[in-house]
């Protein structure tokens, strides 16, 4: 076709364009009708324009063609679990994490056979031991993810105390080189987007503070800073999300002289996934994973459509694999590398994401910083908050999980089929603090049918 056909038609500005619709509205309010109102405090219009921006958007430096398919792999026993590893990388896993739960697993042993300089190591530890990191070497693609504040977060108490856990862990930053900030709570606490953005860079500049004075420049902008966190199924804004914390990152980072690009590993949310119509979950996480390649994360770990409620098992572990794959190699998500730049929808998305995230960040440390905000349970009302008004949109209906208060399937049963107890486990502990608590939104709805069934 020839181009110049194009130049015969003029311009349309955004003004025109809404002119237009408010004319084949006939009548209707413009702004009740199409605009849509989220939880994040953005108000979502029927289109976006050229023109709404002063200037062109920003390249983004994410390389979706270099995301990795991870493999998460919890070590119970050490032999087990070298052959599990060696046997999901002949499978498409492209980089193995490591759950470590003691001092006793024997790193030598763990990767015995595996080639490091194929297959990146992640070694999440859930414990915090700066002499056990000192053993274990960081040279080449061995990684070290350790979050004491994400801990303190997430159970109440530190590993040992204040004092003693930023001793260890800026010991244990040196060694390797990383700062992990683990966001995955706030998002399954449920957090809006705009707390889940604040609260990791609040949570990160605790660290920040912490190692300002004791690491040399050299080591600031060599350091790599990782974060994990969650995506839920509200597709563009997670893309936005992703793309905002990068962006909210280097404004951080180049406040303190740090490196200023970041890590991002992402694995779906626990918080709208249901134990009945449980396929459904496969829909959820396909979409969750499509949302977090395009978005920019540097590695995917997915969610296999049965991990609330059966055990690690072959079946489910290699079809959430093979969502990664197939998005990958067959569906081309790693052909562009910044697929999501210039969509003014998106671009729009991320601005106000970030500007609302600063705000919120800026609140909290104006309030003490993030440590004293969990320590007076600021930060845990506020997820609160936004947990009870997005339950409460689920309970009346105007929030929809299908197979669960949308089109159920009452012939579904599932009391014999749960191999893990899906919901809030109550223990009572003494704790330093008001722990941040994940639940997810059908757990009442699928309490009360079990004990119908």
């Amino acid at each position: 076709m020839n181009k110049e056909l194009f130049y015969d038609f003029s311009a349309v500005s955004s003004k025109q364009w809404k002119q237009k619709i408010q004319a084949d509205l006939k009548g209707a309010d413009y702004n009740d009708t199409l605009i849509w109102h989220t939880n994040e405090g953005i108000d979502v219009k029927p289109f976006y324009h050229a023109d709404e921006f002063t200037m062109l958007p920003n390249i983004s430096t994410t390389k979706a063609k270099r995301f990795k398919i991870c493999q998460s792999i919890y070590v119970a026993q050490v032999e087990k679990s070298n052959a599990k590893a060696l046997d999901v990388i002949t499978r498409g896993a492209e980089q193995i994490t490591f759950i470590i739960p003691s001092e006793t697993v024997s790193i030598d042993d763990l990767i015995k056979n595996i080639d490091i300089s194929l297959t990146p190591i992640v070694l999440k530890l859930l414990f915090l031991s700066s002499n056990y990191v000192r053993k274990i070497s960081t040279q080449g693609n061995i990684t070290i993810e350790i979050d004491s504040i994400g801990h303190l977060a997430s159970s109440g108490n530190w590993y040992h105390n204040l004092n003693e856990d930023f001793k260890q862990i800026e010991t244990i930053v040196k060694h390797s080189n990383t700062i992990t900030v683990d966001t995955n709570a706030y998002q399954n606490a449920g957090a809006t987007m705009v707390q889940q953005l604040a609260y990791a860079l609040s949570h990160l500049n605790e660290y920040f503070n912490l190692l300002q004075d004791k690491l040399s420049q050299d080591q600031k902008s060599s350091l790599t800073v990782i974060f994990n966190l969650s995506v839920g199924t509200n597709y563009f804004f997670e893309i936005a999300k992703l793309r905002a914390l990068r962006i909210l990152y280097k404004t951080l980072a180049s406040e303190y002289g740090f490196k200023t690009t970041c890590t991002i590993n992402a694995t779906p949310t626990k918080r709208n996934k249901t134990i009945y119509d449980y396929n459904t979950n496969l829909l959820r996480t396909t979409t969750e994973c499509m949302s977090a390649i395009l978005g920019g994360a540097n590695t995917i770990t997915n969610l296999a459509y049965d991990a609330i409620y059966h055990k690690d098992n072959e079946f489910g572990e290699r079809i959430a694999r093979n969502q990664l794959l197939v998005l990958k190699h067959e569906s081309y998500f790693d052909a562009v590398n910044n697929p999501s730049d210039g969509a003014y929808y998106i671009e729009s998305l991320t601005a106000q994401l970030s500007e609302k995230a600063l705000d919120v960040f800026k609140d909290v440390e104006a309030n003490g910083g993030f440590l004293s905000q969990l320590k007076s349970a600021t930060i845990q009302k506020k997820i609160k908050e936004s947990a009870q008004k997005e339950q409460a949109q689920f309970d009346k209906g105007a929030l929809e999980l299908l197979g669960t208060n949308s089109h159920p399937n009452k012939d579904d049963r599932m009391a014999n089929e749960l191999e893990l107890y899906p919901f809030i486990k109550m223990n009572p502990v003494k704790t330093l603090i008001e722990p941040i608590i994940e639940k997810r939104l059908a757990e009442t709805v699928e309490q009360n049918r079990l004990k119908t069934e």
